[in-house]
Order: C-alpha cells, then structure tokens, then sequence
C-alpha cells in the first residue's frame, strides 16, 4: 500500500514546490510521476540493495551530489531546503531523511531536476515528462535503458493517474 495520490499532490509536493518558490503544474506533475515510477507512490520506502530512500528512491551518492556539487552554490536555496530536514536526524542520518520526510525528499527531487537547467515539458505531456524523466534521472548508467524505462515511466503513470485522467486534479 503506497501513499494516496490526491493527499501527497495537496498536502506534500504543492506546499513543498510553493515552498522553495517553484510551484508550476508541470513540476508538480513531473515530481507525482516520478514517485509513482520510483516506489509506487511509497509502496517501497528502501530499494533492494539499500542504496536509495523514500519515495523517489534517491541514492545516498546523488544525495551527497546535490549538496556538495549544487547547493553549495546556492547558500539561500540550501537553506530554505536545510530548514524542511529534522533538526537533529539530519545530522546523524542525512540519508533517512529521504524516507522518513516526504518534504525533504521532495525538495531534494525537485533539486535532481532544476540541476538540469532545462525547461520542463508540458504540465500534461506524459510522454515528455517521460522522455525528461529518462534523460534527467538516475544514475548515467542506468540511462542506457532509457526507451524501456520510458515506457515504463508511461505504464506506471497510466496505472495510478489513469488513461483518461490529467495528472492535475481537476
């Protein structure tokens, strides 16, 4: 059992967005898709080799990326996401914070993406979230696999937002 979409969408990813002043509908999409291709919006919180947490199931290296090579450059940004983390857990386990704190997590995937520095797709264009998806996350070497794991990332959305279904809430 994962985490109700209309509930992660209201209550996690849109005040997160708002948040670290990135609220758009597509960002919003794309971050939903992404947690429902990841962990099934929550059904798998740590994946089999224990290397990536939370919902977007984002690994320990990628984690430490962001920071040590991203938001060191941007001392406001990494506060504003610093202040979404525990107080105290943050420090001793950083990377529990990914599955234990839907905001945090959320931050940080939102942080894999605007990386990239490159326009987001349409809000309701699955198939390009999907292609920016396969271009945008993960490991590079996991990327080789992108063609299957975009049609993937479509089944997967198709699956839990429906066919017919925007994947904004109406």
């Amino acid at each position: 059992m994962g985490i109700c979409a209309e509930e992660l969408r209201e209550y996690v990813i849109e005040p997160t967005l708002q948040h670290l002043g990135a609220w758009s509908e597509g960002a919003e999409n794309l971050l939903m898709a992404t947690a429902a291709q990841a962990s099934g919006l929550g059904f798998h919180l740590l994946n089999k080799r224990g290397h990536s947490f939370g919902i977007f199931q984002i690994s320990s290296s990628c984690h430490l990326n962001i920071w040590d090579q991203y938001l060191v450059q941007d001392p406001d940004l990494a506060s504003s996401i610093r202040g979404l983390a525990s107080q105290h857990e943050f420090l001793s386990h950083p990377h529990a914070e990914l599955a234990t704190n839907l905001s945090y997590a959320t931050a940080m995937a939102w942080m894999v993406y605007q990386r990239c520095s490159e326009p987001l797709p349409e809000a309701s264009d699955i198939e390009g979230m999907a292609k920016y998806w396969a271009k945008h996350w993960g490991k590079p070497e996991n990327r080789r696999f992108r063609c299957v794991r975009k049609e993937e990332f479509i089944s997967n959305y198709r699956k839990f937002f429906g066919r017919r279904r925007a994947l904004v809430a109406a």
